[in-house]
């Protein structure tokens, strides 16, 4: 009976050596599997730097001056003397009209003049040898008078035939149409043989001084509001103090001259939601032409910005969202709110984070979820934008 104890004793104990085992194996197994429920991740400290981005603006480029050439007589077209394209200095001749009549009418009017100065000629003869006669008691004072009088409408006919002569003169000189200022030939339409009218609607060409040029662009309401500092300043004094500009080529290109934003318009069009803008850029190659087109990019510095990757953010209905860590190194979903303007690979953030706040840079909508335990390691610095263009999306 006691050797029946003894073997069940044992037994027993036997059992609960094996369960005691089995339930050891079950812990370890458990904290083996604890590593995948925290996934090692990469994680960022927010700190504020200085975010340097641009934005960009569509222009059209216009000369200094554009002079729309047109005739002042009416007349055939005789001889062009430039071509488009052609560099022109200021006096030169751009085309001659035919002068034919224009001489014969200079002829004439100087005819008359001498015509007219023979009469005068005469009349003072007359009026001189009446005034003797009139001296010595011999005619009438009236008769003095007629001839004193017909004097006077001889001076008149020759102040008259001097001033047609001047007006013909003129219109004679007309005929050569001349460049008003130095620049390049635009498009010319008509060649000889054409007829030049003043009246014609399109001129003979256009001369523009592309020494400088414009850039003509629009900037809206939001961009208005910044550069008076929410209303703190005024337009002008916001123009004054913006920083030098670039140019965009068409090709992708930056000009290499910088430009300065000379005016804004103090009317925003109701249509657009805009204001036009201007900058100048000198040009002493030659390089731009009116009717070149590009893009403004205006250069803006934020101090104490935070900069964060566009990798560590995600979207959810038109929020912008980034996992920040707590104490217990769980996921926080946090909204944030970014400037419109990026290089791309960052944001600079507005809203919703601070100074010392910790956040997922990396597996963000895959491996990283809402509310997770995660290993965090050391993330490398968000770089700082240099050369934002594009709008946040």
């Amino acid at each position: 009976m006691k050797k029946q104890a003894f073997v069940i004793l044992c037994a027993g104990a036997c059992i609960a050596g094996s369960m005691a085992i089995t339930s050891c194996g079950d812990k370890g197994q458990g904290a083996g599997q604890a590593g995948p429920m925290a996934p090692q991740v990469a994680v960022l400290t927010v700190e504020p730097s200085t975010a340097e981005y641009q934005s960009t603006f569509p222009a059209t480029l216009r000369g200094k001056t554009d002079i729309d050439i047109r005739p002042q007589v009416s007349g055939f077209i005789t001889k062009v003397h430039v071509d488009e394209g052609q560099h022109v200095r200021k006096g030169q001749t751009l085309f001659t009209i035919d002068q034919v009549q224009f001489q014969a009418a200079v002829d004439q009017a100087q005819a008359n003049v001498n015509s007219a100065a023979s009469a005068v000629s005469t009349a003072e003869i007359t009026e001189q040898n009446k005034r003797m006669l009139l001296d010595k008691n011999i005619i009438s004072h009236t008769e003095w008078q007629m001839a004193a009088n017909q004097l006077a409408q001889a001076k008149a006919a020759l102040a008259q035939a001097q001033a047609a002569l001047t007006t013909a003169r003129k219109n004679l000189s007309y005929t050569t149409v001349t460049a008003p200022s130095d620049g390049v030939v635009g498009t010319i339409p008509n060649r000889e043989g054409s007829l030049a009218s003043p009246t014609s609607a399109q001129p003979l060409t256009t001369i523009s001084d592309n020494s400088e040029v414009y850039a003509y662009f629009s900037m809206g309401e939001k961009e208005l509001l910044e550069l008076t500092d929410g209303g703190r300043s005024s337009v002008d004094k916001g123009v004054a103090a913006m920083p030098a500009v670039k140019l965009q080529l068409a090709d992708g290109t930056i000009y290499p001259y910088e430009g300065k934003v000379a005016t804004v318009s103090g009317v925003i069009d109701n249509s657009t939601g805009a204001a036009s803008a201007r900058a100048l850029f000198p040009n002493p190659s030659g390089m731009l032409r009116s009717g070149n087109t590009g893009q403004i990019v205006v250069p803006h510095a934020t101090e104490g910005a935070l900069i964060i990757p566009q990798r560590a953010t995600y979207e959810l209905q038109d929020l912008r969202y980034v996992y920040t860590l707590n104490d217990s190194n769980y996921t926080v979903p946090t909204q944030i709110t970014v400037q419109p303007y990026n290089d791309g690979q960052t944001f600079v953030v507005t809203s919703g984070l601070n100074a010392g706040d910790r956040i997922v840079t990396e597996g963000v909508g895959t491996t990283v979820r809402a509310n997770i335990p995660v290993t965090p390691k050391t993330a490398a610095p968000a770089a700082v934008p240099a050369e934002s263009a594009a709008p946040a999306k």
